[in-house]
């Protein structure tokens, strides 16, 4: 810190100013007359793509391995497994001479439709927060930063630069920042990269609520905050906001705008010096990493991307023909068989080390089978009957047909949504065609969210989603489909029937440059729950070649105050004849709130590996926010007294085991009662019922007896005159009394209102 302090007591104006921006696409700018070295920035997170020539913002980059995307790790709800692979990426980055890999993406699915959905874990935040921590701690661990993003509330490509997300403060808080502040607060990233839309009318890369207030201050965050490339608009408003550097560079008119602005008195150049600090901080922090004075293990990290890639492949259906035993034929059928589509298009893009061929890896794992091949549909969105005709004959002849079924990067990509969740008419008409005359036909899916299934589900024995799979997944895919893997992932996003199911879609994408967050909270699978919607597959949901028993759900105390924190645990029983994998998932209901609340929320997960035969018991810890909500009018999270159930299900929608506990808030929260309060919010107040009980029955009756009805005639005008009492506000109340009253109203509600604060 002494030597930092001294740096920047050495640095000219200039000198900081440029140090605040980049100096290339992917370097930081270096001042060699103080020994401030550069640092090397490099897009993620699924691989890292190390430009060959980091003057050049899309150049060639050098081999690396492309490890599965976002969508297929999270589907394994592995912490170890994710740590594992961020483990692997910045031993490559270490070859690679690379300090900051721009990663991992924790956004929430909150529509099927986002282009980038690939890149991101969830629409759960609770588990976005965990995978996203495993990821920046198996990084930083190694000695090479990371760059959580994008900061916030970035859940669409279409009109990505500009749009501006309208949303209210519970579904900020519960919703769109809680996995970032998970991620913040435990493993701490060197970096937190903003993203390019607005929030409620301020650009992310502007807005001083988001980057100071919330981040640095009420999280903690010391790391320095990036721009994403190309979000930078004003860059002395960034700076004010707490955006420390912008990215990529140069950009001399933006250095001598924060130059100006500190010679103006405009910027307070300690603001800028605070900028300086943190990113010096980063810079030499990556230093004590060398870099490129070692090559990575090719074949150990391909290893490691196959293993990842099977566990977070999902079984989604199987009537009976998985796994594959010694089929005598086996028709393959599908052009990404042959080319696979293991990653989607954009940032991310990655130069692999190598890529297994699905057919290839089919063939060497069962030498004995006769395998064909017919290509089933083009590169394109276009309509080849030929291509259908050669496939429902090769699959006539066969005894089990595997078609291999990608979305077409013309359809899902950075930069783009989706127009629609179905697969392309040639590749639903292929499916049609070949299972009506093949019965063990089964479906291999390539995409990095969900797709929609119900012109041809039915039709199929079987469905294998193993998303952008990554290098290694054509010889993942072979492991699963022939029995050498059990299949062990879950969905981490619901798969609907249609999507105007969806929670988003009367809002999405939005109009005149604004989109509302109408559905607020409700995404995913707190959507579904809450209409009651049927889906295709649930959040959570994943077969496997295995049978699972739960039993024997205890919990330490069924009473408790919400800063004890809670320990329960589940026995898991392996009951089929092979060993698995299973993912046991813990939901917490609220059964009364005063706040809407979600019916159910993730807050805790377990996977846990079974010999046949075996059980073993999995254990759970819960917190203050486990049952906490944020409460917009107190500006924080807060607990309440009463009853919760606790949920243990295989999936959002299948609960097997459940019990409840009574909750008591230790919080000592400030009175919210105004002169509009209500009755009923007066007696439901602490203290403001202390005040008000004394008086309720007089005010009530005075109040029945000036509109010339009792409690008891109110059947005569056909209402109910307590219920409509208890919406009714103080003042209102007292105003119809007013000829009767020996004050104004106001004057009796602000007398009321003071011995409530005086209670305090």
């Amino acid at each position: 810190m002494e030597t930092i302090a001294k740096l920047i007591s050495d640095m000219t104006l200039e000198e900081k100013a440029a140090l605040c921006t980049g100096a290339g696409p992917w370097v930081t700018t270096a001042v060699e007359r103080l020994g401030i070295p550069r640092m090397v920035l490099t897009d993620g997170p699924h691989g890292v793509r190390r430009t060959e020539d980091l003057d050049v913002i899309a150049a060639k980059s050098k081999p690396a391995t492309c490890f599965p995307t976002a969508s297929c790790l999270s589907a394994s709800w592995d912490i170890d497994l994710i740590h594992e692979v961020a483990e692997a990426l910045a031993e490559e980055c270490i070859a690679l001479g690379v300090d900051v890999i721009l990663g991992p993406s924790n956004n929430m699915k909150r529509t099927p439709l986002c282009g980038r959905n690939f890149e991101y874990f969830s629409e759960d935040p609770y588990l976005s927060g965990e995978l996203a921590s495993a990821y920046i701690q198996g990084v930083q661990g190694k000695g090479v930063g990371t760059s959580l993003k994008h900061y916030a509330v970035n859940n669409q490509e279409f009109q990505r630069f500009s749009i501006d997300a309208e949303l209210g403060e519970r579904a900020f808080h519960e919703i769109y920042l809680a996995a970032f502040e998970t991620a913040v607060k435990r493993a701490k990233p060197w970096t937190v990269m903003c993203a390019y839309n607005k929030i409620n009318g301020e650009y992310c890369s502007e807005n001083y609520d988001l980057l100071r207030n919330i981040l640095k201050k009420d999280w903690g965050f010391e790391g320095l905050v990036v721009s994403d490339w190309g979000a930078v608009h004003d860059r002395v408003a960034g700076l004010k906001a707490g955006l420390d550097l912008e990215m990529p560079g140069p950009k001399a008119r933006r250095v001598q705008a924060v130059i100006d602005a500190v010679n103006t008195g405009d910027l307070d150049e300690a603001v800028l010096d605070e900028a300086v600090r943190r990113i010096l901080e980063i810079v030499f922090k990556a230093q004590k990493t060398p870099k490129e004075a070692t090559d990575f293990d090719k074949t150990a990290h391909h290893a490691v991307a196959r293993k990842a890639a099977a566990e977070g492949m999902v079984l989604l259906k199987n009537e009976g023909v998985l796994p594959l035993k010694n089929p005598a034929s086996v028709a393959v059928i599908g052009r990404s068989a042959k080319h696979p589509h293991y990653q989607g298009g954009g940032s991310s893009h990655i130069n692999p080390t190598q890529v297994d061929s699905p057919y290839e890896e089919l063939q060497k794992l069962a030498p004995a089978t006769q395998f064909s091949y017919a290509e089933g549909y083009g590169e394109g969105l276009e309509h080849n009957l030929d291509l259908v005709s050669e496939a429902v004959a090769k699959a006539q002849t066969a005894e089990v047909a595997l078609i291999f079924v990608a979305l077409p990067s013309i359809i899902e990509s950075e930069g783009y949504d989706r127009n629609a969740l179905e697969l392309t008419e040639q590749q639903i008409n292929l499916i049609k065609s070949v299972s009506a005359v093949q019965a063990k036909t089964i479906v291999i899916l390539n995409n990095g969210s969900s797709v929609t299934m119900t012109d041809w589900l039915d039709g199929v024995a079987g469905v294998l989603e193993s998303w952008m799979m990554g290098q290694a997944g054509g010889g993942a895919i072979a492991d699963i489909l022939f029995g050498k893997v059990n299949p062990s992932g879950k969905l981490a996003e619901t798969f609907p029937e249609a999507l105007q199911d969806t929670p988003a879609f009367i809002n999405y994408p939005g109009e005149n440059g604004k989109v509302s967050y109408g559905e607020g909270l409700f995404i995913g699978y707190r959507y579904y729950d809450a209409k009651n919607v049927a889906v295709q597959f649930p959040f959570g949901f994943g077969l496997s070649y295995t049978q699972f028993a739960y039993s024997n759900l205890k919990l330490a105390s069924k009473t408790l105050k919400d800063t004890d924190g809670l320990e329960l645990s589940v026995d898991i029983s392996n009951t089929g004849k092979v060993a698995g994998k299973e993912i046991v998932q813990l939901y917490i209901h609220d059964k009364v709130s005063k706040l809407v609340r979600p019916y159910k929320e993730l807050k805790g997960f377990a996977k846990v590996s079974l010999n046949p035969g075996e059980s073993k018991t999995v254990h759970f810890k819960l917190d203050f926010r486990s049952f906490a909500f944020y409460h917009p009018s107190h500006k924080r999270w807060v607990t309440e007294d009463g009853e919760f159930d606790l949920l243990i299900g295989a999936s959002a929608s299948d609960i097997r085991l459940q019990d409840t506990l009574t909750l008591e808030s230790t919080l000592e929260l400030p009175s919210l009662l105004n002169k509009e309060s209500t009755l009923k919010e007066w007696l439901e107040d602490p203290k403001g019922k202390v005040v008000f009980d004394p008086i309720f029955k007089q005010m009530t009756e005075s109040f029945t007896s000036s509109m010339g009805v009792s409690e008891e005639d109110s059947a005569d005008i056909g209402m109910d005159m307590m219920g409509f009492l208890m919406d009714l506000p103080l003042m209102s109340l007292l105003d119809f009394q007013d000829a009767t009253l020996p004050e104004a109203p106001e004057t009796i509600v602000q007398g009321l209102l003071a011995k409530v604060q005086a209670l305090a």
